[in-house]
């Protein structure tokens, strides 16, 4: 307990020295702002120099303008990360010769915050544009003006020249142009201008709803609370997109367990499913099938959550809110992606649909045995009366390809935001070979927010081939209570009438869900660690005992296979690019297939 109370007075001391900085900078005692404790654990300079800018940027120019630039910038659908990182570099330029002018010994803080960054992050940030244009105007910063190309000589002369300006416009501007050119360069054609982005109105943008980019500790947070969280990070040194999931997600790991469990109230409930559908789209079953779904699948550990069964936002939207655009903005990065890959694409798909095809020939050609009807043998006459074995006859027996029928199961969790795409593209070439082999199945993606574990189906076994491409809407929210999903999704796959069922599950192999707990509820233990993996291991064998064949492929991080490998056993595939996940379940599929032979 003392260890905790002087841990909490030392944080305390430290965050009460950050703002002192900044309200010493910015002049204004009444600014307020949560210093980022976290990154001063990581660079103790870079935390300082972030508050002295939160100050500076608060004197010298229009902050609660140039926040709101941000926010409108991104209901045109610009990436919050990117635009993020190309602000922080504008109003670094923006303030930090003033502020060395003022007072000198901010000079040697901001050396040591850009050396700490160069050390700690060089290899992070060589990997996308913005990250080399960071170091590259670090380096400048140590080391003075040095040779660039062209192309990012230009870029950097724009920060450089922040340095003369005192209009919040030019530095609006500047940071427009900057996403515009090295972060997504076909911006303006596909969404708009900056004035046009300016031109944005507060009516346009009370109509969306920023909770997806919020933790789930503030789910119930507006807009007001958004833009105060993005005035804060906006002068953050060294924060990136990457970075800032990670340090999420190290923080959600690290809440104690009644941290992690959500109390809601019954007016929050009822508004509850609203939500849902809302955000999610309308779901395709009545109500009584809804609560008969409920009824059989929501038992056990299950018990206090409900299953929503959707085709999506963009299929069945309620209303045209924040998240049907953003669903619809991933969806063209999803296709996007695919045309950029379009001939790579085509070629698995026609090599799996052969690999496929070759496997199921086998099964379809015709086997002669001997048999006590069909068609007679004289050769085999002679043994009438002189033996007891009455096969005189042959039969041909037909193999049917038709007795298979496959699910699969994509996790749709945050974890996965970052390779959205190629989750995509991977589901749709399996899902086009097993077209193209007239094998029935269905794709579905699973998440889970608040108490509903959301499956939004994509096509359903006998849709038609054009319904593949609804895959393309797959879109990552939220936390994954998988042994709930597979529960779900296995229920379904025992109803066919095929003597052969699979079931394929894409996930990153960390069952993670926030409970929310019902007034008068039993409150069960948050749904993570052990108590998680033993319950989605004991869906999957419980499914496996009546027949069905699960395999569990996993594209998470190498610290989690252990995990994955307790929940799949002996059928479990590791990728460690999602580009190889359409292989490993082509192979295994022509494995099942070859083993009825």
């Amino acid at each position: 307990m003392r260890i905790r109370d002087g841990m909490e007075e030392y944080e305390l001391e430290l965050e009460n020295r950050i703002k002192n900085l900044m309200w010493t900078v910015s002049g204004d005692y009444s600014l307020d702002f949560k210093p980022d404790l976290a990154a001063f654990a990581r660079s103790r300079y870079g935390a300082l120099y972030d508050g002295m800018k939160q100050g500076a940027f608060a004197r010298y120019f229009d902050r609660e303008a140039f926040s709101m630039y941000l926010v409108k910038k991104m209901y045109c659908h610009a990436m919050e990360g990117p635009l993020l990182s190309v602000s922080q570099l504008c109003i670094e330029f923006a303030v930090s010769a003033r502020m060395i002018k003022e007072r000198e010994g901010v000079g040697e803080i901001r050396r040591k915050a850009c050396e700490d960054i160069l050390e700690k992050e060089f290899h992070r940030l060589q990997e996308n544009e913005v990250g080399r244009l960071k170091l590259a105007m670090f380096r400048e910063i140590l080391n003075g003006r040095e040779p660039a190309p062209k192309r990012q000589k230009r870029w950097m002369d724009l920060l450089w020249n922040l340095e003369h300006t005192e209009d919040t416009m030019e530095v609006i501007r500047t940071a427009d142009i900057l996403y515009n050119e090295v972060v997504d360069p076909y911006f303006e054609r596909q969404h708009g201008t900056l004035e046009q982005v300016l031109a944005v109105t507060m009516e346009d943008l009370a109509e969306f709803s920023w909770k997806e980019f919020l933790e789930e500790e503030v789910m119930e947070s507006s807009f007001e609370t958004y833009l105060d969280k993005l005035t804060e990070q906006m002068t953050n040194l060294d924060t990136m997109e990457a970075c800032k999931q990670e340090k999420d997600r190290e923080e959600q790991e690290k809440k104690s367990s009644d941290k992690r469990v959500l109390v809601v109230d019954e007016k929050a409930l009822e508004k509850m499913y609203s939500y849902v559908e809302r955000n999610y789209g309308k779901t395709f079953l009545t109500e009584a099938e809804e609560k008969r779904m409920n009824y059989l699948m929501c038992r056990g550990i299950h018990s206090d959550c409900s299953l929503y069964f959707t085709r999506g936002i963009l299929k069945d939207p309620v209303l045209r809110n924040y998240q049907y655009e953003y669903a619809r903005k991933q969806k063209d990065k999803n296709l996007y992606e695919y045309y950029d890959n379009h001939r790579i694409v085509k070629n698995n798909i026609r090599i799996l649909t052969d690999m496929l095809r070759k496997t199921l020939i086998m099964r379809d050609e015709t086997e002669e045995v001997l048999a006590d009807r069909g068609k007679i043998v004289p050769s085999r006459l002679w043994r009438v009366g002189r033996t007891s074995e009455a096969r005189f006859f042959t039969r041909e027996l037909y193999q049917d390809s038709s007795r298979f029928v496959v699910d699969i199961l994509l996790d749709a969790s945050g974890s996965q935001r970052s390779r959205q795409g190629q989750v995509a593209i991977q589901a749709y070439i399996l899902s086009e070979a097993l077209s193209n082999v007239g094998i029935p199945h269905r794709v579905m993606s699973f998440c889970t927010f608040w108490d509903y574990t959301i499956l939004h189906e994509f096509r359903d076994y006998e849709a038609q081939r054009k319904e593949n491409s609804n895959i393309f809407e797959y879109v990552t929210s939220s936390n994954n209570r998988d042994g709930l999903a597979i529960k779900a999704i296995g229920g379904g796959l025992l109803e066919r009438e095929e003597e052969h069922k699979i079931l394929i599950v894409l996930s990153d192999g960390k069952p993670y869900d926030v409970i929310l707990n019902r007034p008068n509820a039993r409150n069960p233990k948050p749904y993570e660690g052990n108590y998680a993996i033993s319950d989605t291991g004991f869906e999957v064998r419980r499914l496996r005992s009546q027949g069905v064949c699960v395999l569990g492929v996993f594209a998470g991080e190498e610290k989690d296979l252990a995990a994955e490998k307790k929940i799949f056993g002996k059928d479990f595939a590791y990728i460690r690019k999602i580009s190889g996940f359409s292989p490993v379940v082509g192979r295994y599929l022509m494995k099942q297939i070859e083993r009825e032979i």
